[in-house]
């Protein structure tokens, strides 16, 4: 009886260089991290943080507007009314792209196109409410949210790729067992693996390998900062990380999402 040939697993290629713990953690003081390092939230997370700097970003254009009137009017007397119609005009513009993407999200339709919804306004919206999020101490809850939303958006594009044409990209803070699991998936669906240990290596690796789709590997901080520099020029999937021993150490992931996510992208 013919027996199935053994998955071969993927070669894994590391680049090395120095580092210490990542920038985005510096504040870090040592103490275990909330929840044991898993910061999932739910999407409405997301959407309430996103409201609240749509209205934080609209009071203070208003109130610098109001402030600087006089001044503007003075060269030029219906200069402030003209940007005070033009500001009016981009506030309306960004409540309407938020209730698109509200009933995008909810309504499991993309109502836009990619450029317009996830890989264009959306990157810059994530990025900005992701700063009014650490102001009020949210930030990691918040930016696991944005995360989740985005992925959701970019799934349901249904985009598909050859094995050659996907990558997947994995830091170097994984535990054994998560990076055995990834490496086993990679095997399974013959897709190439790379470790890089800082966010520029990663970029030079996407550059040369000129992959079609990645899928990406991080903690919700050093995810958003991939995604807001990839992610508008090609497709990202990007799976977070739990943290229980803190950052940089010893990470785990959900397999079966990063398994589902492979398995879609290269049609198996």
């Amino acid at each position: 009886m013919a027996t199935s040939a053994p998955v071969q697993r993927p070669q894994l290629i590391h680049i090395e260089t120095d580092r210490r713990l990542g920038h985005e953690w510096d504040e870090w003081d040592g103490k275990p991290l909330p929840n044991n390092g898993d910061y999932a939230a739910p999407p409405r997370l997301f959407f309430a943080y996103s409201a609240l700097t749509l209205l934080v970003v609209g009071a203070a254009a208003t109130g610098l507007l109001f402030l600087l009137a006089p001044r503007l009017g003075a060269l030029w007397a219906p200069l402030p009314a003209a940007l005070g119609w033009i500001l009016a005009g981009c506030c309306g513009a960004a409540v309407l792209w938020f209730a698109i993407l509200l009933a995008s999200f909810y309504g499991g339709v993309s109502l836009l196109p990619e450029a317009l919804l996830e890989r264009g306004p959306y990157l810059r919206m994530m990025n900005v409410t992701s700063r009014v999020a650490r102001w009020l101490g949210r930030r990691d809850w918040v930016e696991h949210a944005a995360i989740d939303v985005y992925n959701t958006l970019a799934v349901r594009r249904g985009r598909t790729v050859g094995k050659g044409e996907l990558l997947v990209l994995i830091p170097r803070c994984l535990s054994k067992g998560a990076l055995d699991g990834v490496l086993a998936i990679a095997g399974r669906y013959e897709v190439p693996v790379f470790v890089a240990t800082r966010g520029q290596l990663a970029r030079r690796v996407i550059r040369e390998r000129r992959p079609r789709a990645v899928v990406a590997v991080a903690c919700e901080r050093d995810m958003l900062t991939g995604l807001r520099d990839v992610a508008g020029k090609l497709p990202v999937l990007g799976l977070t990380m739990q943290l229980p021993n803190g950052p940089c150490r010893d990470a785990v992931l959900d397999l079966a999402t990063m398994e589902s996510w492979v398995k879609g992208l290269v049609g198996a």
